[in-house]
């Protein structure tokens, strides 16, 4: 990764290939497998079985169908790491993978991480310009890709080819790569090990205000901290071995590698992985195999809300819901907790980044959510940082070292030890979010006297004297039928509301009554659900629709620590 290293981070080159220390004193969870490489092998030869199902064929080997058993899965993973190494990947080379959503993300970054490589990955909804400016950063010795991808960014302008060593094709012929066809049948790699504390795989952020940062992660950062926290036997949180876990998220994003890890260890009896949100798409695995945990992106769960009431409802044996990556509406959360037939189904709404993991968490109730409307809906309310693991202060922006008293607002600063090593690329901006141990979160928000975090607005979107997302908030649950409503700050004129409903119009009238006492909106623009630029965690990119329906227009926020 010719981009340079993230600050503090030892770069990928310089791999150690010792053992993995695995638990020890200190340990969150001794018995956890700590290397990303074998896992699947440790997993099938220390933990029962998992029947995994996928909602189409892996893209790594559509040949193999939808059906794997937790040895099956082992195997292509070995499979993968042979080809990977007749691909020119070795220790401490860089392995850059960008293709369509699906779980195979996961398993080229266990195959990668095996061979001793440093997997990135990165989504295919990256726009060419953004995706360009990451490989140029990274510099990989091997990517991995799909057609669609390299048409897209030739058409913009953007060669993928010439910004990596060499290029491997999973579905078929392009020029200037190689189908990885021919590149299998070599001999399986042996497991190269690495240090805990260097570099083990690299995320993107989610970019909502431009080009992603490249975020480094270790085995300490992101194994020993973050899945291992999780695969701990939790109340509530835990998954039990006669579960259906049902995951439906970015597996491009670095959720989808701790998931992994703390959900197959737990050993639930099935595995439903959805890659596509379209809700026919989804609605025909999850009710063939109805989930009883859940988790899935804002955007997923919005765009399946219809499913809730209809004929075979598959939610109807989730007894916990996950929503992370952005904030969640409270008419889609009750529609979900009402959707379950069980007495008392949870929702677990947490707040975090992908620089330090979930920070805080809150379950939410069918009674949590009863209550009348009002101006401050309960969704605000993400609950208290992860007790004896997270740190949160709310500090005066004008003034970084001084901490605000509680109920103000200011900018939320994170202390955890599963913040990642850097951004690649990057040093000066990472060093820019450090005040000593502190990360500034580019948030705004509160924190109540027992503790409690609000978040407002990213502060790049902020609008002074109210939260975009609190108004978003009661806008959804004044217009049920508004499918997302975004809050745009501009600089010179009112806040500008943009709605996505699925005919693109909205009754005047019933907007005025929405609004009555909120403060001054401009009119709103009525969009379809198209219209709207989003990234590969379903977020609202909000720089480039403001581009789009307010050209010329500024925010308000500086930006200075996004």
């Amino acid at each position: 990764m010719s981009g340079g290293t993230a600050s503090g981070a030892a770069g990928p080159g310089g791999t150690r290939h010792g053992g993995t220390r695995h638990g020890g004193a200190g340990a969150p969870f001794g018995r956890l497998p700590l290397d990303l490489g074998p896992l699947f092998d440790t997993l099938a030869d220390q933990r029962p079985s998992v029947d995994v199902r996928l909602g189409r064929p892996l893209d790594l080997a559509p040949e193999r169908g939808t059906v794997y058993d937790t040895a099956q899965v082992a195997e292509l993973v070995r499979e993968t790491a042979a080809w990977l190494v007749a691909a020119g990947a070795g220790p401490g080379s860089s392995v850059a993978v960008v293709k369509r959503n699906h779980w195979d993300y996961v398993l080229l970054a266990c195959a990668a991480a095996r061979i001793g490589a440093v997997p990135a990955l990165l989504s295919d909804r990256v726009p060419p310009d953004a995706l360009g400016a990451l490989l140029r950063r990274l510099r990989p010795d091997v990517l991995v890709t799909q057609r669609d991808v390299l048409g897209g960014a030739r058409a913009a302008g953007v060669e993928p080819t010439g910004l990596a060593g060499r290029t491997v094709c999973l579905d078929g012929p392009s020029p200037g790569t190689l189908a990885v066809d021919e590149l299998r049948g070599g001999p399986v790699p042996g497991v190269r090990t690495r240090g805990e504390d260097e570099p083990l795989a690299v995320i993107h952020t989610s970019g909502t205000t431009g080009v992603p940062k490249l975020v480094v992660h270790s085995t300490r950062t992101l194994i020993r901290r973050l899945s291992a926290f999780e695969a701990r036997p939790w109340p509530v949180l835990s998954v039990r071995r006669t579960d259906t876990v049902a995951s439906a998220v970015s597996f491009a994003h670095g959720r989808a590698l701790t998931w992994t890890v703390s959900a197959f260890w737990r050993a639930p009896r099935t595995v439903a992985l959805l890659p596509d949100a379209d809700p026919s798409a989804a609605a025909a695995l999850l009710r063939s195999h109805p989930p009883t945990v859940l988790e899935a992106l804002p955007s997923s769960y919005v765009r399946w809300q219809p499913l809730t009431a209809g004929a075979g409802n598959p939610f109807r044996d989730v007894r916990l819901f996950i929503s992370t990556f952005d904030a969640m509406h409270p008419p889609t959360v009750r529609a979900f907790l009402d959707a379950s037939r069980r007495r008392r189904p949870v929702w677990m709404q947490g707040w975090g980044q992908s620089e330090t993991g979930p920070l805080s968490f809150r379950f939410l109730t069918r009674g949590a959510l009863a209550g009348p409307v009002g101006r401050h809906p309960t969704t605000r309310d993400l609950g208290r940082p992860v007790p004896g693991w997270v740190r949160v202060k709310v500090v005066d922006p004008a003034r970084p070292g001084r901490a605000v008293r509680p109920g103000e607002t200011g900018m939320l600063y994170a202390r955890t030890g599963a913040l990642c090593l850097g951004y690649l690329g990057e040093p000066e901006r990472w060093g820019r979010k450090l005040d000593g141990r502190w990360f500034n979160t580019g948030d705004l928000g509160t924190r109540t006297r027992d503790g409690r975090v609000f978040v407002l607005d990213r502060e790049v979107d902020m609008v002074p004297g109210l939260s975009c997302v609190e108004i978003e908030d009661v806008l959804h649950e004044r217009l049920p039928d508004v499918e997302e409503a975004v809050l745009l700050s501009v600089a010179d004129g009112r806040p500008q509301p943009v709605l996505v409903t699925a005919d693109g119009g909205l009754d005047p009238a019933r907007w005025r009554d929405a609004v009555r006492d909120l403060p001054p909106l401009a009119e709103p623009l009525v969009v379809g659900w198209d219209a709207v630029p989003r990234t590969a965690t379903g977020k609202v990119r909000r720089h480039e629709l403001r581009a789009r329906v307010l050209a010329g227009s500024a925010g308000i926020g500086t930006g200075q620590w996004t």
